[in-house]
């Protein structure tokens, strides 16, 4: 069952907004893994960078440097995560390498799963985990649910 709040007004994009220890180096990074373009970036005088967007072709990601003084902190700094990032790319296996070669580690090797993609996910250097796929089938929720239910059978 697919529920539904109505919302009061008209929302018109998400966007991720990533904080991170270094995020001159996370941009460096980010470019060569997924061979995304800069839009910009917003300095302060002390070389921090305090907003900075990424064109992904099919969204803008968002990062910062971190500000303690105002309570912004990255992955690293509070000692992980509960966020990931899904990647729904073209050929997983050769995104997760491009990522690799860059610098990323891979948390859960490429693999065909239930839902019908091939993914995997790496974490960055930066401590940001991104889930990476591509589509293998289509899946029907009614049939994703009967897979997910009889692979949760063996746990």
């Amino acid at each position: 069952m697919v529920r539904q709040n109505m919302p009061t007004m008209k929302i018109h994009e998400l966007f991720a907004y990533l904080r991170v220890d270094d995020a001159g180096r996370a941009l460096d990074f980010y470019i060569r893994a997924f061979g995304v373009t800069e839009k910009f970036r917003l300095v302060e005088p002390s070389g921090r960078i305090g907003h900075a967007e990424l064109d992904f072709g099919c969204g803008t990601l968002m990062l910062s440097d971190e500000f303690p003084e105002y309570g912004v902190r990255g992955p690293k700094t509070i000692g992980g995560t509960s966020v990931t990032l899904h990647l729904h790319v073209e050929d997983a296996d050769k995104t997760i390498a491009s990522a690799v070669a860059a610098g990323a580690e891979v948390v859960r090797p490429a693999a065909d799963q239930f839902y019908g993609e091939r993914s995997g996910t790496v974490r960055d250097p930066f401590g940001h985990e991104w889930n990476i796929g591509s589509s293998i089938e289509e899946v029907t929720p009614e049939e994703m649910q009967r897979r997910y239910t009889e692979m949760m059978k063996g746990t």
